[in-house]
């Protein structure tokens, strides 16, 4: 991946993370300010394979690992072969166990996604590490006898996330309560291997974090640290992340290049500067530009469209992003709809209405039959009055019979009424 540098307009890394808003929570606030201002060090940051992509919570910690790295210390990415045959315990219930062959599948495609974002080569190349490696040689009476006996369970249930489901109907089973030692473990597995002296992650991790910070300090006698990164909300209080109620996933093949965009494109103005901070690595006077550009031209929603451009560009590729940006322009005529690729354009229309038809048929029976107008005679007025489109463009003859001259990819037709009503229109052979 592409090197860029830190913003030179702060002092030192952990004042630029204050900035950006990515720090809730930390262990000694001076100590790691002074550790990232030093001589590189080792950080980790773990993710758990529950599924086969991680989404846009996780997208938080991937540009803080990113960061760090710009700043000259070393990553390890984490992809937790062991805690994820087990789960960490949610708020809700009881995870559903995956078997070991899914889970180890998905540990391949997350290392996949989380080397996206680092640089491998170089003095402070990442690493990628896998828990299993060292949990899976682990005896029940070892790992009861070595690190078990350093975890006081009275501690272990003030956790908020324990406590949480120890009061709860639901309960805890001691496979999920038994997550934060698993992690623990992580944390002075790498602190022995690699002198790994910082873990950061979400904020509703802090306990399973602090269970490392402590293990390392009991058992080694060292004072290691950790941060966590605040719940994204929306400024009306909602939660962030998600779209029509489904999770925003980094997997091109779970949530297309084109809706992921659109997802960002879509950013309240209220919202659109600490987006910026968060997923972005433009520097604070592009950023306060930005601000002030949305303050005073809203309409222009320029803001919202470097955000779009910038976080899919991190994530899927400038390629895929200029073929996004092109398809946007194009679905409402300012560009040729016709030179997007067949992907770009089923992921563009996936919304429209889709109507499937077979053989040819005239602009006004298409009109019709895509519910675009109710009548034959509402059709010919619009086609009469300058307003019927194919794949943009105008058709001004009500005979016009739409065949195999006007479809994209041997089957598709976009048709369009007016300025916005448009209908995908599918030909069967």
């Amino acid at each position: 991946m592409a090197q860029q540098k830190n913003d030179p307009t702060f002092e030192n890394t952990w004042q630029e993370l204050k900035w950006r808003g990515v720090v809730h929570v930390s262990t000694d606030e001076a100590a790691l300010e002074e550790l990232l201002a030093g001589d590189p060090i080792t950080y980790y940051v773990g993710f758990d394979p529950t599924a086969p992509s991680l989404h846009l919570g996780h997208l938080v910690q991937l540009l803080n690992m990113r960061r760090l790295q710009l700043a000259g210390h070393k990553p390890l990415g984490l992809v937790g072969g062991s805690t994820g045959l087990i789960g960490d315990p949610r708020q809700t219930a009881e995870r559903v166990l995956n078997t070991k062959e899914v889970v180890a599948e998905w540990v391949e495609k997350l290392q996949g996604q989380v080397g996206n974002y680092l640089s491998f080569h170089g003095g402070n190349a990442a690493r990628m590490v896998n828990n299993l490696d060292w949990t899976a040689p682990l005896s029940a009476i070892d790992f009861l006898r070595e690190i078990g006996k350093h975890f006081r369970v009275g501690t272990m249930i003030k956790k908020e996330i324990v406590s949480a489901r120890l009061n709860s109907d639901e309960g805890i089973s001691y496979t999920e309560f038994s997550y934060q030692i698993l992690q623990g473990l992580d944390f002075l597995q790498l602190f022995r291997d690699y002198d790994c002296v910082l873990q950061t992650g979400g904020s509703d991790q802090w306990g399973n974090l602090t269970s490392g910070t402590e293990l390392v300090r009991k058992v080694e006698g060292k004072s290691v640290h950790a941060f966590g990164t605040p719940l994204i909300t929306n400024a009306d209080g909602t939660k962030f992340g998600k779209s029509e109620g489904n999770a925003i996933w980094l997997d091109a093949e779970m949530c297309s290049p084109y809706s992921f965009y659109q997802f960002w494109l879509n950013t309240a103005d209220a919202d659109v500067a600490s987006r910026l901070k968060v997923f972005t690595f433009l520097s604070r006077a592009e950023i306060e530009e930005l601000e002030s550009v949305t303050a005073e031209r809203p309409f222009a929603r320029e803001a919202q469209n470097r955000l779009a451009y910038e976080v899919t560009s991190l994530v899927h590729g400038v390629e895929a992003t200029e073929k996004v940006v092109a398809a946007s322009q194009a679905l409402f005529g300012k560009g040729d709809i016709t030179e997007l690729d067949v992907d770009t354009l089923r992921a563009a229309t996936a919304e429209l209405p889709n109507v499937r038809v077979a053989g040819e048929h005239t602009i006004v029976d298409l009109l019709v039959e895509s519910a675009l107008v109710q009548s034959k005679t509402e059709a010919r007025r619009a086609v009469g009055d300058g307003g019927a489109y194919v794949n943009g463009q105008k058709i001004t003859d009500p005979e016009t019979v739409i065949g195999a001259d006007h479809v994209m990819h041997g089957r598709y037709v976009l048709l369009r009424r007016g300025k916005k009503s448009q209908a995908m229109i599918e030909i069967a052979s």
